[in-house]
């Protein structure tokens, strides 16, 4: 992704990223060093997030999209296109099951979990969220969205993007054998007598 294309989505002074040297390097450091533009990882005191991310990734990602590789701007544009409905499918129509506390008894771990819900009445509950942004969800949800209508939506534009990547791949190359043929053994097959 661009850079100046994230910035303008999550704002001007803030980064998130993983801590991997893919991510972050001295040349990227240093660029937002000079624009004063602050590194963020996980959420304070929880250093152990990324399993949760990276739970997602298939959970959502792979199941939707699979594991291509998608680098041009037509497969870009089809890709938003499917985030956009698919996060409406999730944050309004899955619910969610949260940990609520585990005890251990010895051997055994007994695991609470709250009343499935999902994500969009979550928000709808949670204090930190403001009267504005629950009026948006609120008529977000009221509005047009049918889940039926979003699924066939998010499948078309799947297959669309499904045959634009494999058609740029071109046909696959058959590897040479590294094996010889009967004919051409070294070792002559004898009968036992």
């Amino acid at each position: 992704m661009n850079i100046r294309r994230y910035l303008a989505q999550v704002g001007p002074n803030l980064c998130a990223s993983d801590n991997g040297g893919e991510f972050i390097n001295h040349h990227l450091l240093a660029w937002c060093e000079k624009r004063k533009i602050t590194f963020t990882r996980s959420r304070p005191g929880n250093s152990n997030d990324g399993c949760h991310v990276e739970q997602k990734n298939w959970a959502i990602v792979r199941t939707v999209v699979g594991y291509h590789r998608y680098d041009s701007e037509a497969e870009l544009l089809l890709r938003g296109k499917i985030w956009v409905l698919q996060s409406q499918l999730a944050n309004y129509f899955c619910p969610q099951q949260k940990l609520v506390s585990k005890v251990r008894n010895g051997a055994k771990v007994a695991k609470k979990y709250d009343t499935a819900t999902t994500p969009h009445r979550r928000a709808e509950h949670h204090t930190a969220v403001g009267k504005h942004d629950k009026e948006i969800l609120a008529d977000t949800y009221t509005g047009s969205i049918n889940p039926a209508t979003v699924q066939r939506q998010i499948q078309a534009l799947t297959t669309e993007l499904l045959t634009l990547t494999t058609s740029k791949a071109g046909p696959a190359k058959r590897r040479p054998s590294t094996r010889a043929l009967s004919n051409e053994s070294t070792n002559q097959t004898s009968r036992a007598s």
